[in-house]
């Protein structure tokens, strides 16, 4: 690579955002920066929005996409019709982001081949694994890499081709593997695509999808993105990281406590984020947040449509200016999955079956308790998984006693909680509210304060305590939130 006289930023722009491509031209890709200013800038795209959800499964409902189809051995050929659905979606897109014909069209080939390439790569594994010396599950991630890949390469690809349209030098840097041999690592694969980059005078729109030996799906799943624009970052030298989204990273979430009682954060710790992470609020995966951390590289968190804004400024080493909670948040369907045991008294090796039981099923723990003879966990995922949890421990321990319950966790999260002035007004502000908790987790750590709700009280709880703990505890007023999801 080589490198720009000055610094240069990593830059990731989720799929909601790029599917609002007129408007980031005139914000975060473009907007009225000429000459040098429009380069010194890695960008990392996702996919348009909906378009991983099509292709693997709908991110909330579980709704089948090409990949759950194909999976699927009673789905028959259903997947290539998905499959056909999704190409169509793509054309759609190219239609809104292309006003040129030409340019439409190149778009279009560029979909047309890796989808028709993709649909013949799987009609001849399927063929292949309807001999009993092939397993279609020994395949299945592999196949789940390949057709996430196709999102994000039509959004760089889309996004370079209309830059160079508008004429900025800008360059698809495509780390999808695709029709590539061999295999490299991650930082092997990026340090190769940016061999020859010259920085002070190209911008590099990277596919937030990397193929690579580490197999970035098998541990991160559908957060690989934000590991490549990690790895970017570190191996390109960065100044700093940044995260496009089509919101502030505010105190809490607007549409539940009120647009005017939030406020952007500013700036906090990645200690904060990793508890953001576990609660659902990403504003980094937590294993990416650790290349960044050791490396050094701050990260921040901007509103892609409000480019004037600071946003919200991550590193190691801010210690904030004195004690208190910085956001409320929580995840409002939550499982309690308690396991009671006598026998469990003075007994090691209960947790651990617990643990791998959970990881099996690919339950997410979002917090835990316990005492002499119980476990509490509090769990996000589906209840088919956490029903096939429950029925493996009453399998290996009969006399356990198995209870779950749904419930709410709502969290106060800061660099610095203090003493126990937070625990006590956040006690106080529920009972003014009329909320009685059903437990309350405060650590020695002093990083955050879980409280358990009943969902019914999941959104009084959330106001309450903004109320309490933000708007009526600190006395310095942060810039107010001007946009909004």
């Amino acid at each position: 690579m080589t490198k720009s006289s000055g610094s240069h930023t990593v830059e990731k722009i989720g799929g909601t955002s790029m599917s609002r491509t007129a408007e980031l031209m005139q914000t975060v890709l473009v907007g009225d920066r000429q000459g040098d200013a429009l380069y010194n800038r890695i960008f990392v795209v996702s996919a348009y929005a909906g378009i991983t959800d099509a292709l693997l499964e709908h991110k909330k409902s579980g709704e089948p996409g090409v990949y759950a189809l194909f999976a699927d051995a009673e789905g028959g050929w259903a997947w290539g019709d998905a499959l056909t659905g999704v190409a169509d979606r793509m054309y759609g897109i190219n239609d809104i982001v292309f006003q040129d014909d030409g340019a439409r069209q190149a778009a279009n080939r560029f979909v047309r081949e890796r989808i028709e390439g993709v649909r013949s790569c799987l009609i001849d594994l399927a063929r292949l694994c309807s001999f009993g010396h092939f397993q279609l599950e020994q395949h299945l991630l592999a196949v789940r890499e390949m057709l996430s890949s196709l999102g994000e390469a039509q959004s760089a690809f889309n996004t370079s081709l209309l830059l160079n349209t508008k004429g900025v030098r800008a360059r698809m840097i495509d780390l999808t593997g695709w029709r590539e041999e061999g295999q490299q690592t991650l930082d092997q694969a990026i340090r190769s695509a940016f061999a020859d980059v010259d920085l002070s005078c190209e911008l590099p729109i990277v596919t937030g999808y990397a193929q690579c030996s580490e197999v970035l799906m098998g541990t991160y799943d559908r957060g690989y993105s934000e590991v490549t624009l990690s790895r970017v970052a570190v191996v390109t030298g960065a100044s700093e990281a940044i995260i496009h989204k089509e919101f502030h990273l505010s105190s809490a979430d607007p549409r539940v406590v009120g647009a005017d009682a939030v406020r952007v954060i500013g700036e906090t710790n990645y200690d904060v984020a990793d508890q953001l992470s576990n609660m659902g609020m990403e504003a980094i995966h937590p294993r990416a947040a650790k290349s960044l951390r050791q490396a050094d590289i701050p990260l921040r968190v901007k509103n892609a449509f409000e480019p004037d804004h600071d946003g919200t400024l991550i590193r190691s080493d801010l210690a904030p200016a004195k004690p208190g909670v910085e956001i409320i948040t929580g995840v409002e369907n939550v499982y309690a999955f308690e396991f009671h045991d006598p026998d469990m008294v003075g007994v090691k090796g209960y947790d651990a079956k617990i643990l791998e039981a959970l990881k099996r099923h690919k339950v997410w723990i979002i917090s835990k308790t316990s005492n002499a003879n119980t476990i509490t966990h509090f769990l996000k995922g589906s209840m088919t998984a956490i029903k096939r949890v429950e029925s493996d421990l009453a399998e290996e321990f009969a006399c356990a006693e198995i209870s779950v319950r749904k419930v709410s966790l709502v969290s106060a999260i800061g660099r610095d909680l203090g003493d126990t002035a937070v625990l006590v007004r956040a006690i106080g502000v529920l009972a003014e509210s009329g909320i009685r908790p059903l437990g309350m987790h405060d650590l020695i750590r002093r990083v955050d304060l879980q409280i358990i709700v009943e969902p019914s009280d999941f959104h009084a709880t959330m106001t309450a305590l903004h109320k309490g703990l933000i708007q009526n505890w600190q006395t310095e007023q942060r810039a107010p939130l001007h946009a909004v999801a």
